[in-house]
């Protein structure tokens, strides 16, 4: 297991803050009560961890099939519906979403390899990533990648109400690689993927993914 990049200065915050609070508190806070010391730097270290979690990226056997459209995200399956894309497709297709939990693995993978055809970000709302509105009105980025098969699979990044940043690695043009990191979401979200109508899909409601490795949904 490694940490992310995008956890390097928020990590080094965090621990410079927190050094501050348990000196603060042992010099002059809480001196000379050592349970009220103890419980400090058992707090400190807690929400060190928990920090530290949030940017851990796992040694993980990812998933390589040109077939497979895998997931993006760690996290939920909470929505798997029939809809009316109306950004790119104009057309119905099948949307899988995503719900990323604080604890989850929160960096974000291709799901399939070709070439990004299109590319879009939307600063926007904070509403909780579950909210129906969430997938138009939040921060998000919205990508298209056309498998060579000439398949094209649209997913979107959408911030939570506790994520502030969106990252993303991708440009329009460029070509890209099934499971390689496409970008990041920083404290809680959500991503959305949009499939053929006629793709088999490979999850239910409620099944627990893994960003890079389980597969979704299989093209015909």
């Amino acid at each position: 297991m490694r940490l992310h990049r995008e956890g390097n200065t928020i990590i080094l915050t965090t621990s410079a803050v927190l050094l501050a609070v348990n000196f603060l508190s042992y010099k002059y806070l809480f001196a000379g009560n050592a349970t009220a010391i103890y419980a400090t730097a058992g707090i400190s270290l807690i929400l060190f961890l928990l920090v530290v979690q949030f940017f851990r990226v796992p040694d993980r056997q990812l998933t390589i099939n040109e077939r497979q459209i895998v997931a993006p995200a760690d996290g939920t399956v909470v929505v798997i519906e029939e809809t009316e894309e109306t950004e790119y497709f104009h057309d119905k297709r099948r949307q899988i979403s995503i719900f990323m939990s604080p604890i989850n693995v929160h960096v974000n993978r291709n799901p399939i390899s070709g070439i990004v055809r299109y590319f879009r970000y939307y600063p926007g709302k904070y509403l909780v990533a579950w909210h129906p509105k969430s997938s138009t009105e939040n921060e998000r980025t919205t990508v298209v990648i056309e498998a060579k098969n000439g398949v094209q699979v649209l997913f979107r990044q959408i911030a939570g109400a506790m994520a502030r940043r969106i990252v993303w690695y991708v440009r329009e043009g460029e070509a890209v690689e099934q499971t390689s990191e496409m970008g990041f979401i920083k404290f809680g979200s959500r991503v959305d993927v949009f499939v053929p109508l006629d793709a088999k899909i490979n999850v239910k409601m409620g099944e627990k993914t893994k960003g890079g490795v389980t597969v979704l949904a299989e093209m015909n």
